[in-house]
């Protein structure tokens, strides 16, 4: 607070001073067009004063601004929307390139850059808040951050940044654990950039996650799938066909469907389904190495998998390193497209012993499509 009673507090992008409620929407309508934005601001401040202070003036915003902030012109699902169709392209072929998933790249351009709207983006084509480090020869940009006049590497174009990005990450040894994980792993990515110290921000790998989600950003990561990038061609109307039937939901674990639990040892990512811990197999993966990785015996990894003697891993299947439980949350399963007492047993975190037992089946039984498992008693 200042000689004239003006609160101020700065950030990277704005400075922010709190005069008046018409200030206060000025300072909205120029930097922060929606209400998470403001918040996600006032959470950075460190200084416990400052932030009581903060909070009372986000109260005085919230009571005089909500016609504001629930109508305003640009809203963040809009800007998101924009963003990710300007540069989603550029996001899919930086990925071909280094490996980083598509929405980790969009996520993190929506955040830093908000949205592309933010000082350091519009007036240095800077989507990641990268700074000059000893190594940058480029040209820069100088703005107060964590100190005063700190250095940002400016770039001729946004794709440069995109570029650079790409770059930084992958020459960085502390993220080199990054690129170990399946490139469908956001979530493993988003907690893993902060862990390697990306944002000092605690909620950082939360908020990446949260924009992937509901933005649905993980549809670009899937490199088989060429044409996602592409913009849709306008569709010609055709006579109508008959529907085909739709198809059964195949029973398949993927790490966006659990819960994320940690990194192991910077190299392999953990999540729990039905309070069972579990990793996903890796290209040329075997039951030694995962074992061998997770300090277990192979024999372990048989055992909690159901595995024969002599049965091999393919990539991306998941791999229980701990007893899966006698029961799931859910009731009941009804099977179809030929799944197995296995399939069912896996996708659900239970003792395929257990499954056995529950619905009265002799071991090694297989039932019919439109059968009916009981998945606890």
């Amino acid at each position: 607070m200042n000689k004239n009673g003006e609160f101020i507090s700065k950030d990277s992008q704005v400075e922010i001073t709190f005069r008046s409620q018409k200030n206060a929407n000025r300072i909205i309508d120029k930097e922060c067009s929606n209400l998470f934005c403001l918040v996600n601001y006032l959470c950075t401040l460190k200084n416990m004063q400052m932030k009581r202070i903060a909070a009372k003036y986000l109260f005085a915003i919230l009571i005089f601004s909500s016609p504001f902030l629930l109508y305003g012109q640009s809203g963040p699902k809009i800007a998101y929307k924009d963003y990710i169709e300007k540069y989603r392209e550029i996001a899919v072929r930086k990925m071909h390139e280094y490996k980083i998933p598509a929405s980790i790249t969009l996520a993190q351009g929506i955040l830093e850059s908000g949205s592309g709207k933010s000082a350091l983006a519009v007036n240095a084509n800077n989507h990641f808040g990268i700074k000059c480090h000893k190594e940058w020869t480029g040209m820069t940009y100088t703005m107060d951050d964590d100190e005063k006049n700190e250095c940002f590497r400016k770039y001729a174009s946004a794709e440069e940044s995109f570029d650079d990005h790409s770059y930084f990450l992958t020459s960085r040894p502390r993220y080199s654990g990054l690129f170990a994980l399946d490139i469908m792993d956001y979530r493993g990515w988003a907690h893993g950039l902060k862990s390697a110290g990306y944002a000092t921000n605690p909620k950082y790998a939360e908020i990446l996650i949260r924009i992937i989600e509901e933005n649905e950003l993980f549809l670009y990561d899937n490199p088989s799938k060429e044409a996602i990038a592409e913009k849709p061609a306008r569709k010609v109307k055709e006579k109508e066909s008959p529907a085909p039937p739709k198809a059964t939901k195949i029973l398949k674990l993927t790490p966006a469907s659990l819960t994320f639990v940690e990194i192991h040892d910077g190299n392999r990512s953990v999540y729990i389904n039905n309070g069972a811990k579990l990793t996903f197999a890796k290209a040329g993966d075997d039951i030694h190495a995962i074992a061998k990785d997770f300090g277990i015996h192979s024999f372990q990894i048989q055992k909690y998998n159901e595995l024969g003697k002599r049965e091999s891993i393919t990539e991306g299947q998941a791999i229980y390193i701990v007893p899966k439980k006698n029961k799931s949350k859910e009731g009941s399963h009804k099977v179809s497209n030929g799944e197995t007492m296995r399939d069912i047993a896996r996708f659900y975190g239970v003792k395929l012993k257990a499954l056995y037992k529950m619905n009265g089946l002799q071991t090694g039984h297989e039932p019919e499509d439109g059968t009916t498992i009981k998945l606890k008693k």
